[in-house]
Parts: C-alpha cells; structure tokens; sequence
C-alpha cells in the first residue's frame, strides 16, 4: 500500500464523519485561536503604551515626590520617622537658574487637584492641571480648537483653560465649538481657549478628560500655595538625558538640604519607564498565552478522543487488513495521518480566524499578530496531530487481526 493510497483512504474516512470532523476541528480551531489572538491582544497593548511613552519624547524626565527616611525633608537624623521630601516652586526655580542644570533644556511644574467641571446644566468629575505654558511644547500636545494660554495668562494669573477633546464632548455636545465659553470649575470662572486634539488611551490614562489651566492661576483659587505634584523636564537632547536627570537630582536635593544618596523623590526618564513597561507586557503576554495553551492541550485531548472511537469503530477493518499483510506501520500511519490532517486544517482555520478578529478592539486594545505566535500555534497544532494521534495510532497497529474480526 503506497503512501497515496493511505492518504486516501484517510481523506475518506474522514469524510465518512464530517460532523465527528467538525467537532475535532472546532476544538483545535479554537485553541490556536485564542493563542495568537491573546498573543496579538498582548502585543498589541504593548505597542500601543510604547506609541504613546515615545510620543511624550524620548527626552522626557519626570521628578516625583517621595518620603524622606529621616524625621524631617532636611535630612537630619531625627527619630527614624518619615516626611514628604516634597517638590516645590523653589525646586523648580533651582533648576532654571542660568547654567545651573546646562543638559537641562525647559522645566514644567506642575499641580493638580480632582474636582467637579460644569457648563450649563452639564458637569463631571475630573482631574485639573496646573502647569506653566510651555507644558503644551514640552509633552508636544496637539490643539484641535483655539489656542493655548500664554505666559502672560500665567503671569496675570488669568482664569483661562485648555480642556480635553473627550471632556469638550461631554460638556458641550459634538460640533459645537467650545472656544470662547465659560465652565465652572469648583466654582470658579475659567473661558475656554483651546480644545486638545484626542489622544490613544489605551492602557492608561490621558488627558482627554483633564482641565489643564495656569499654574498661578489653579495655586490660587484650586490648589494653594502648597508642593508641586511634579516636574517634567526635558533634555536639550536625547542623548543628554541621564546628564540632565543627574543634575534634576544633584539640584533638587541641594535645594531640599539633603545628600542625593539619601532622596527619595523619583527621577525618571522615557528608557527606564519603557523598560518597565515591557518588562510589564511581555509578563501579560506570557500570562495570556500560557492561558490561551489550555485551549491547545484541549483539543489535543479532543483529538485523542475522537481517535479512539474512530479505532473502536474501525476494529474489524483493522482486522481484516492486517489479515491480508497490511504491515503495523501502515495502519499506524494511517491514523496519524487522519489525526494530522485534522489538527493541521483545523490549525490553518484558528489563524484564519484570529487574523478575522485582530480588526477588532479588545478591551480598548487593537490586537497586534505576530508572526512569531501565528508560526508557533500552527506548528503546536500540527504537532498535536502526530503527538495526541500517535496512541490511538499505535494501539490501532497492535491489534490482533483474530480479536479484531471477531469484534462488534
């Protein structure tokens, strides 16, 4: 019997069982599915948090505070308590001083506060920012709407606002030009200068929503006086980043009074937080494709299960071929072969339909396919074939031709 001839004869009894066929290739369909689909959803939210940190700038510094180890922001030795080492106007000052952080090429502090936004009979909650004008060049934030406030706004300490696209929406309904009118915020007067252009949310948050005003303006009628929320700096480069983040630290922590080895207020650049963030994604994706290879391993059992009934049913076949010489191989091929073809059309259907569905937003994120995943799902089914075939193969092939014809 020639290898045409086996795979003929597999072809047809395959046929012979469409929907028993049906069943198996749904099993294996839906494992290397959810493989490369879940792959691709991992993927794809890390390369949608990537776009978005790089589109910040990859000469991006962020300063946060942090807790002093001593009892006081000083650095004195006092009693082993902590206290906020905070940031401060005069932290920023410090660093604009001429020739007094030379990588460092603009400053933005910045404060914020979550309150209520009204226009009209329309209100929400939301977050406001207090931040010098040159934050919309640093962060390279897009205007849609109006313009941007100017250093004189933040001088005069003006009520004017910036507000976000998905904000403006809610506020004002879609085609209605919000430039020009008053909201409320937490009972003060802002007008309305500009409307930012939409920015990706997916996986995390945005200014879409937020208020972004004056910072004199939001210490005086929203914040206080008080510490700063942060700092964003940027480097007059990318390549002067880390120059530019040891002088934040140096600077910073001689205006606090303390030693740079003792502060504990964060100094970040885009590459550590890119590093993070990969290192976080490529953990879920680890996480969602170890999940999605339970589906595998089941249709894998599917396949073995429908093997088996496919011997039992096939006995005195079995029987009557090995009676007239059909070698052990034969008959053993044969099976995996069926078992093969199944996982392997099945396998080619999964990808087909992952690639259907990668058009699709899950969870807010646009699956990514990887070549890679397709590659390694439809190899696995492949090899589920041969592997979950190959008992019910070989038990086929060790049967005793007097037993099997006498079966029923």
């Amino acid at each position: 019997m020639g290898l045409g001839e086996i795979f003929s004869s597999a072809f047809r009894s395959i046929a012979s069982n469409l929907t028993r066929a049906a069943l198996t290739l749904l099993g294996v369909l839906i494992g290397v599915g959810s493989v490369i689909l879940l792959v691709g959803v991992g993927s794809g939210a890390s390369a949608s948090v990537t776009s978005r940190i790089e589109g910040l700038g990859t000469n991006i510094i962020t300063v946060s505070s942090g807790m002093s180890r001593y009892g006081n922001a000083g650095g004195g030795s006092g009693s082993g308590s902590t206290s906020a080492q905070s940031l401060t106007m005069a932290s920023a000052n410090a660093l604009q001083k001429p020739d007094a952080a030379p990588d460092v090429a603009q400053v933005v502090p910045q404060v914020s506060t979550s309150t209520t936004v009204a226009y009209g009979s329309q209100s929400t909650s939301t977050q406001v920012l207090g931040v010098t004008p040159n934050y919309f060049t640093v962060t390279d934030t897009k205007l849609a709407q109006g313009t941007a406030f100017q250093t004189i706004d933040n001088t005069l300490a003006r009520n004017t606002a910036v507000i976000g696209a998905d904000l403006a929406q809610t506020l004002f309904g879609s085609g209605d030009n919000a430039v020009g009118k008053t909201i409320t915020v937490d009972s003060t007067p802002f007008t309305v200068y500009g409307v930012m252009a939409e920015k990706d949310t997916t996986g995390g948050s945005s200014v879409n929503e937020d208020v972004i005003v004056p910072i004199a303006r939001a210490q005086r009628s929203l914040t206080g006086y008080g510490n700063l929320s942060s700092l964003t700096l940027q480097a007059k480069s990318t390549q002067a980043v880390n120059n530019a983040a040891a002088e934040a630290t140096d600077i910073i922590a001689g205006q606090m009074g303390i030693q740079p080895a003792d502060a504990t207020f964060t100094v970040t650049t885009q590459s550590e937080l890119l590093s993070t963030t990969s290192s976080m994604t490529s953990s879920l994706t680890t996480m969602l494709a170890a999940i999605a290879a339970i589906s595998l391993v089941v249709g894998g059992i599917g396949v073995t299960n429908i093997m088996l009934v496919t011997v039992s049913e096939r006995t005195r076949e079995i029987g009557i071929r090995k009676a007239l010489g059909a070698p052990r191989w034969v008959i053993s091929l044969q099976f995996i072969i069926e078992a093969t073809i199944l996982s392997t059309v099945g396998g080619l259907l999964g990808v087909g339909t992952a690639f259907a569905l990668s058009s699709m937003t899950i969870a807010d994120i646009k699956p990514v396919i990887t070549l890679g995943s397709v590659a390694l799902a439809f190899g696995v089914s492949v090899a589920i074939g041969i592997i979950f075939g190959g008992y019910p193969a070989i038990r086929a092939s060790s049967l005793k031709p007097v037993k099997a014809l006498r079966h029923e």
